[in-house]
């Protein structure tokens, strides 16, 4: 009699042969058999979480085999998609996160790369810019700040947590030139942090606060702030009673995007397939409690699609930052 003895691989392969290799692979739900994230930035941050979190709705819903993660700080974002476009050719497992700053930052030069030397996937989640005024404040909606605004425009500063050109100055800046004002003109106050940036509004050294739309209901929620106008097309279901800046006259709209791109020249059936776990993705309850959990809005942009809505928002950024001497 011969005896066979098969390693743990083996005998996972020929489970697998046998069509008994669990719920996933037995009914064809498994899409992908790996995923490596590569993250521009350090533990906790947006972009962290979004890949970490993105790959666990995958795993933990059976649509990928398993998921790592490699954080790359430097340069900006730089560092990673530098790397990323020097391995391309062993990387094609790999989908790198990025958001809005991609487009900023090379405008500005920080890197001499673009999305476009990129292969884009799948933009994914995003959160909404807002404006809001401390719980005190005489102000209730865009219509009042922009009378205190046109009544002394060097009192009604709006501050925000990101430098000076950065997304914060911008989305003021952009609100206000949308309402027929001269952005040039708004003064923009930066705050290093969002805490210093709540207590100058609560201190009244700012009339405005220009943040985050999930942060800001944060802040509504525990009666902080009001909430005066919200970036988004449509009213957003975590704050039923902000008016939308379209909504007030104001024909603007802003999301903080975030999602995912491979290798450059990465094959088209291989971009197909991590599209369509993706879009397979929001389906899954496992999904819906990490979007929950982190108060993100489901954005989702595919293919062509994606490239479309990153070039319009590049020409709206590049146009503004001219206007404002920072191009």
């Amino acid at each position: 009699m011969t005896t066979f003895t098969l390693g743990r691989r083996a005998l996972i392969a020929a489970i697998a042969a046998m069509g008994i290799a669990g719920p996933a692979a037995a009914d064809g739900h498994q899409m992908l058999d790996s995923i490596h994230f590569l993250i521009p930035g350090g533990a906790g941050g947006g972009w962290d979480g979004t890949a970490r979190g993105t790959g666990e709705a995958l795993t933990k819903s059976g649509l990928v085999g398993t998921a790592s993660y490699e954080n790359m700080s430097g340069g900006g974002g730089g560092k990673a998609i530098g790397y990323l476009i020097e391995n391309a050719e062993s990387s094609h497992n790999t989908l790198m996160v990025n958001s809005t700053p991609i487009i900023i930052r090379s405008l500005t030069g920080v890197f001499p790369q673009n999305f476009r030397d990129l292969t884009l996937v799948a933009g994914t989640i995003g959160d909404y810019a807002a404006i809001v005024v401390g719980k005190d404040s005489p102000v209730n909606s865009m219509e009042d700040l922009l009378a205190a605004y046109d009544e002394d425009p060097s009192n009604t500063a709006i501050g925000g947590g990101s430098v000076p050109g950065g997304m914060d100055h911008l989305v003021a800046a952009m609100v206000m030139e949308a309402a027929g004002k001269d952005a040039l003109g708004v003064k923009y106050i930066p705050y290093d942090a969002g805490g210093k940036a709540m207590a100058a509004l609560l201190s009244g050294e700012i009339a405005a606060l220009s943040t985050g739309f999930s942060e800001a209901v944060d802040l509504a929620e525990a009666g902080e702030v009001k909430i005066i106008g919200v970036t988004s097309e449509e009213r957003i279901p975590a704050a039923p009673d902000a008016m939308t800046m379209m909504e007030q006259g104001i024909d603007t709209s802003f999301v903080n995007w975030r999602g995912f791109f491979g290798a450059p020249g990465l094959p088209e059936a291989e971009k197909a397939k991590y599209q369509e776990a993706i879009a397979k993705m929001y389906d899954t309850p496992e999904w819906e409690e990490v979007r929950a959990r982190n108060g993100w809005v489901n954005i989702h942009n595919s293919g062509d699609d994606f490239q479309a809505f990153l070039e319009k928002q590049e020409k709206e950024i590049g146009d503004l930052m001219k206007k404002l001497g920072f191009l």
